[in-house]
């Protein structure tokens, strides 16, 4: 039994580092991303359209590609980054480069939902570019991003989860060895219940935040 429960706290301990570190290399991959991807459109602040093309291409290709397969094809490029391909520091560099379009999509619907006339307000008083990006639609977006964060971090748990089957580490990997392997349904349910209540912690929390910044709702 303290076997199992010292297992079970590894495997969270695990599951969370994968997915607060993805989450956090994702972002700062994926927000000048979704931020550029915006900026290039037709109605950005910066119209640049083979690029913003290109970009959308990317996006697309990137979110396209199941996260198994995925993580099979950048098994040298895994081992080149970290040196290793198994277990959970290994098991980041995929995490992050599913993640990266995702939050790109997340970051372009957010930055989208800023009010147009705010923008051209910031224009119309001589803001640069770079000045309408980092003082009205970042901080606009604020609670949007918020959510979006959310979203991505619960992908992020679950594409753990799947990583587990090829030796990352989490609880996701406790679920598949005891439940496929040894068919111990109890101990995979308790992995199962515990994955839910880290993204029901994790949804109420953003969640909570977002409703707290978020001047529409004052």
């Amino acid at each position: 039994m303290t076997e199992n429960i010292a297992m079970l706290l590894q495997g969270m301990w695990e599951t969370l580092y994968m997915t607060i570190a993805s989450v956090v290399f994702s972002y700062l991959l994926g927000l000048p991303l979704g931020v550029l991807f915006v900026s290039t459109s037709a109605h950005g602040i910066a119209p640049r359209k083979k690029l913003h093309t290109v970009l959308g291409w990317i996006i697309d290709i990137g979110r396209s590609i199941p996260f198994i397969i995925l993580i099979v094809e950048l098994i040298p490029v895994t081992r080149a980054i970290v040196g290793k391909v198994i277990g959970p520091t290994a098991a980041i560099v995929p995490l992050v480069i599913a993640a990266t379009p995702f939050v790109a999509r997340m970051v372009e619907t957010s930055l989208e939902e800023v009010d147009h006339g705010v923008v051209e307000a910031a224009k119309t008083m001589g803001a640069t570019g770079w000045e309408i990006i980092t003082k009205v639609l970042l901080p606009e977006s604020v609670p949007s991003l918020l959510r979006g964060m959310s979203i991505t971090t619960i992908t992020l748990i679950g594409y753990s989860a799947m990583a587990g089957a090829v030796g990352a580490g989490g609880l996701g990997d406790i679920a598949i060895r005891y439940g496929m392997h040894r068919y111990d349904v109890a101990m995979m349910n308790v992995t199962l219940v515990l994955i839910i209540v880290i993204v029901a912690v994790i949804q109420f929390a953003f969640n909570k935040t977002a409703r707290r910044i978020d001047k529409r709702l004052r």
